[in-house]
C-alpha cells in the first residue's frame, strides 16, 4: 500500500512541476489561467477541493518515502492552503490574485516554490525510505 501511495503522489508532484514552469516562463499565461477558475464560484471551491486532496495525497504518501515528516508537513500546508481559501471566500481569493497580478516577480516567486515543491516531492516519494532500502539491499545479499 506504500507504494502505490507514493505513485498517487506522482502526478501531484508532475503538475506542481507544471504549475512552476508555466509561470516561471510566461507570468501573464499563469495568471489568466487562475482568473479562470477564480471566475465562478462552482470552479472556485472545484480548486479548493482538489488541493485539499493534492495534500491529503501528500499526507498519506508520506510514510513510504524518503522524508516522511516533511512531506506530512507539506501536504499540511498545501490541505491548509485549501482550507483558507474556503474561509476568507472567492472574493477575499480574487483581492489576492488582482495585488499579485500587479507584482510579476512576487507570480514568478510563487512559481519557483511550485517549481522546487513538485522536484522535492517526485524526489522524495520515487525511491525508497532508507528503511526499505536496507532491508532490500539485506535480503539481496542474502
Amino acid at each position: 500500500q506504500g507504494k502505490d501511495m507514493r505513485i498517487a503522489a506522482l502526478p501531484i508532484a508532475l503538475l506542481s512541476i507544471v504549475v512552476g514552469i508555466a509561470g516561471i516562463a510566461s507570468p501573464d499565461g499563469g495568471m489568466t489561467l487562475r482568473r479562470l477558475y477564480f471566475a465562478t464560484p462552482g470552479l472556485f471551491y472545484a480548486v479548493v477541493a482538489v488541493r485539499s486532496a493534492m495534500g491529503l495525497g501528500l499526507i498519506l504518501a508520506a510514510s513510504s518515502s524518503r522524508w516522511p515528516r516533511t512531506l506530512r508537513a507539506l501536504g499540511a500546508v498545501v490541505c491548509l492552503q485549501g482550507l483558507a481559501a474556503n474561509l476568507l471566500g472567492l472574493e477575499h481569493a480574487r483581492a489576492i490574485l488582482e495585488w499579485e497580478a500587479m507584482h510579476t516577480a512576487l507570480f514568478r516567486a510563487g512559481a519557483f516554490v511550485a517549481l522546487t515543491t513538485g522536484g522535492f516531492v517526485a524526489f522524495a516519494v520515487t525511491k525508497a525510505p532508507p528503511s526499505e532500502e536496507r532491508s532490500k539491499t539485506a535480503r539481496i545479499s542474502h
